[in-house]
């Protein structure tokens, strides 16, 4: 039988045009997408197609496209092989992430492309990043089972996960990476998948959270960073959880209203998340003393969580009605393979 595979376009540049007028690049349709990559009729699959109408950029990508996307997916998940998200990149470790929570038990494919250049154009990515994430979206292991069975985002020559992943570019073709996490997959000449990185999950129905809570908010520590802006910050009206984004290792300043600040924020019951703001490595809370007395007020350790994942997973967890301490502890927790706990 021929491999059934789902195309959801949502927007983005793989799919766009320039105005005639303004020269600005906009979205166009799904017809016109498909005109320019003849070579996808090669590949004998059964394509069908879920359009976003109208295509947007994903610099408007919000939750409750996400949620459309998961209901899509879960609507017709007995129906196909595996899934292709198109979509723009500004926002897709975002989209990848939340997904990633969201489809609970996958065991299907749904890999995540777009291009750093539109399809109509002569150099462009687009073409090879479609045919390729067709290819892995089809792709069988030695037991007949998906190959990839999580949400992943293919970009130009490698296959990451989805929630492990990070815009790293504007300009280049690799545009992406997981800093924490190895390849699922290295493309080249063929597809070499890292079987050792690959997640592998029981058989099961698939288990759709739609629901997310958007009451979150990032705060990033900077040199300067006064009493009067954070409290207002962590005061904001209706907020339930905060991404903290440290220094190094998950540092912050020992002076005694800062701790103070973060250690009544806790003990009202606000959730907040320690992440680091490098690129690489992760928040060791009791390392050094900045750390351990950050710890001691009730910010919990995000380990080597991406922001991306970090504030897609507070708004899955208070999204299901959650307890705090529930959330304490969940948000702490590797719940699809985002953080690694050491």
């Amino acid at each position: 039988m021929k491999p059934r595979i789902l195309i959801i376009y949502t927007g983005g540049t793989i799919g766009m045009i320039e105005d005639p007028v303004s020269k600005a690049l906009r979205p166009f349709d799904f017809d016109h997408l498909m005109e320019n990559v003849p070579k996808v009729k090669m590949l004998d699959y059964d394509i069908d197609n879920i359009q976003f109408d109208p295509p947007i950029d994903s610099s408007d990508m919000s939750p409750e496209h996400w949620q459309h996307m998961a209901r899509s997916i879960a609507d017709n998940y007995e129906q196909y092989d595996g899934f292709v998200v198109l979509h723009g990149t500004d926002t897709m470790a975002y989209t990848a992430s939340a997904l990633s929570f969201m489809l609970q038990g996958l065991c299907k494919p749904v890999i995540i492309t777009g291009s750093q250049l539109p399809i109509g154009e002569v150099r462009t990515d687009g073409e090879e990043n479609l045919i390729t994430a067709l290819q892995i979206a089809a792709a069988r292991d030695r037991d007949g089972r998906a190959m990839v069975q999580e949400v992943a985002i293919l970009f130009e020559n490698y296959l990451w996960r989805g929630n492990r992943s990070t815009k790293r570019s504007a300009d280049h073709f690799n545009a992406f990476r997981t800093n924490n996490y190895p390849h699922l997959a290295k493309i080249g000449l063929g597809i070499d998948y890292d079987h050792d990185a690959l997640a592998r999950n029981p058989e099961g129905p698939l288990r759709v959270a739609l629901e997310l809570d958007t009451a979150v908010i990032s705060v990033d520590l900077f040199p300067g960073l006064s009493e009067t802006t954070l409290r207002h910050m962590l005061n904001t009206p209706g907020i339930k959880g905060v991404v903290f984004r440290t220094y190094g290792a998950g540092n912050a300043p020992t002076a005694p209203w800062f701790i103070n600040v973060f250690r009544e924020a806790c003990a009202r019951g606000l959730v907040v998340l320690n992440v680091t703001q490098c690129l690489n490595g992760a928040v060791h809370s009791n390392r050094y003393v900045a750390g351990d007395l950050l710890a001691a007020t009730g910010v919990i350790s995000g380990h080597d969580i991406t922001f991306e994942a970090a504030i897609t997973k507070m708004m899955h967890l208070f999204g299901k009605k959650l307890s705090i301490a529930a959330v304490k502890e969940l948000i702490a927790t590797p719940l699809v393979g985002e953080m690694t706990i050491e």
